[in-house]
């Protein structure tokens, strides 16, 4: 009978809907007793039809086949039709649970959101719809759909009354709705808004296994959202102390524990806050921590402490916003590397490891503005490990070298004197020479030499100096130009370094002050001076001929 259906070429659209009928109601009952060949035709001649079909007829004859279809690939196409037509067939439907697990990668969100509802489908439909994850499914909201009548005589002949409006808003106008009215909040800022802010007292919140805070209530999410309780943070970093830290080891309870806060006046600060570790009550998993947070009593602030400086809370708070979501990119790129959940291909690799070298180098840059917003420290503490800049200088020139051979620039730094030994820790020592070469190659022109010397000098025993002479580009700039953040020679164009030469140099400025030392520009030459950790008496005399 298929033969004969398929052999007769619809002449008409009355003729269109008997083939449209006849072909799914042969394929729902014995599909799987037909041969592939008649399968392959009858579902091609189906999709041709189907431009033609009215809606109501396929939504009819859905209904029609659905209870007694035992055959997967019809359900399949009704279930990519329309969703008035793919609720016809869904919700009836009764297949095999291989059958069903074998229809779902070929279904959309709609029909996925159909199944979703459905209380009868197997054990194994449903888990396999709960992996999916609700990013698989559309809203559901089958009862929206309306169910057409069939139209009378007197339904044609009478105008249609005008429908009722929606006493419910819709979810896109309620949305549409809150967006108008904190647009027109921003643009008119009440006075509750314009008044002081009031300090706040107490926050809730909540960690997931890993001690990151997930959850908070009494404080805005940018403030605590993304630190974490299982570290302990140091030199007045957002975050928590180490009783904290040894008490997540232990997941044993917190009590009075120190936290930092970042952000507006109104929440950042110290706090003390208090915790208990939770599990799941089925598995016996620890699943974090559940806790409050107060301000810290009276009695609980060292005496004298100083108020708290406020100048650079709006970019700290920049910082700390630019870090949470980076280090969220970052995480996800670096198990995606690793394939810490299965198998991954190797482009999906590659691109992994690009993103988590980018987001090295925007966290650099990051930490670079931190350290540069950083007030001038009044005291100097004493470094606690001293370093070889000679080595130093010598391990960034390879480490340059790409940069330099990409500029087409060389380097020639000399040693005059010696032993080159500072009271700089060995990483801060590193970064101020890294970006000082690295700010001055980047305005070199093509062909030059970068010249230099590393200096002791036993008249000045307590310093070494690193100084390199100007290149052309900014032979006759004023100091007070070279330390402004924004200057740069090339100004605004697409060949500009990502932080000016100003801001590299204002950086590299505030790196040696905070470790005792400076960086001077001279008429020819910029000079970075350094504490040494070598005694006088172990000097190079001779360093005295090299002078100038």
């Amino acid at each position: 009978m298929i033969a004969t259906i398929l052999r007769q070429a619809p002449a008409d659209r009355r003729t269109c809907v008997a083939a449209w009928r006849q072909l799914s109601d042969i394929l729902a009952q014995r599909g799987n007793q037909l041969a592939d060949d008649d399968i392959r035709r009858s579902l091609h001649a189906l999709a041709v039809l189907r431009p033609q079909i009215p809606e109501n007829v396929r939504r009819d004859c859905a209904r029609s086949i659905a209870r007694h279809s035992r055959f997967a690939p019809i359900v399949a196409l009704y279930a990519n039709d329309v969703p008035a037509v793919s609720l016809a067939m869904l919700r009836d439907a009764q297949l095999a649970e291989a059958d069903w697990l074998a229809l779902l990668p070929a279904t959309g969100p709609m029909a996925r959101s159909f199944l979703a509802a459905r209380s009868d489908l197997p054990q194994g439909v449903n888990r396999a719809l709960a992996s999916l994850g609700a990013a698989s499914v559309a809203l559901p909201q089958p009862d929206r759909i309306a169910e057409p009548e069939a139209a009378t005589a007197e339904s044609v002949s009478e105008p249609a009354p005008t429908p009722a409006p929606d006493t419910e808003p819709s979810q896109i106008s309620e949305l549409v709705r809150r967006i108008d009215k904190y647009q027109a909040g921003r643009g008119q800022p009440s006075t509750a808004s314009r008044a002081a802010p009031v300090a706040r007292e107490s926050f809730l919140f909540e960690t997931g296994s890993d001690g990151v805070i997930h959850w908070v209530e009494g404080v805005p999410r940018g403030a605590a959202i993304g630190l974490s309780i299982a570290e302990a943070a140091f030199g007045g970093e957002p975050g928590t102390d180490g009783v904290a830290a040894g008490a997540f080891r232990q997941r044993a309870e917190m009590i009075n524990a120190r936290m930092i806060l970042e952000g507006a006046e109104a929440d950042a600060g110290e706090w003390r806050f208090s915790a208990l570790p939770w599990f799941d009550h089925v598995s016996g998993q620890f699943r974090g921590y559940r806790g409050s947070a107060r301000r810290p009593h009276r009695n609980e602030i060292p005496y004298g402490l100083p108020a708290e400086d406020n100048a650079g809370d709006s970019i700290r708070q920049l910082i700390h916003e630019l870090r949470s979501p980076l280090n969220a990119i970052s995480g996800f790129a670096q198990i995606i590397s690793g394939q810490m959940f299965g198998p991954v291909s190797g482009a999906y690799r590659a691109m992994a490891d690009t993103i988590v070298a980018d987001a090295a180098a925007v966290q650099a840059i990051i930490d670079d503005l931190q350290t540069a917003t950083q007030p001038a420290p009044t005291t100097v503490a004493p470094a606690s490990g001293h370093s070889d800049i000679e080595a130093i200088t010598a391990q960034v020139e390879r480490e340059l070298a790409p940069l330099f051979a990409e500029h087409g620039v060389g380097v020639s730094i000399s040693r005059v004197g010696g032993p080159f030994h500072a009271a700089v820790e060995d990483i801060s020592a590193r970064r101020m020479i890294g970006r000082l070469i690295t700010a001055l190659v980047d305005v070199f022109e093509s062909n030059a030499t970068l010249v230099g010397q590393l200096v002791t000098d036993p008249a000045k025993a307590d310093e070494l100096q690193l100084r390199l002479v100007r290149p052309v580009a900014i032979r006759f700039t004023p100091a007070r130009d070279l330390l402004d953040p924004s200057y740069s020679p090339e100004g605004d164009a697409p060949g500009a370094a990502i932080l000016s030469l100003g801001f590299s140099l204002r950086l590299v400025d505030s790196l040696a002050r905070a470790a005792g030392g400076r960086l001077d520009i001279g008429h020819n030459a910029l000079t970075l001076h350094l504490p040494s950790a070598t005694p006088a008496s172990a000097l190079d005399p001779m360093v005295q001929q090299h002078e100038d």
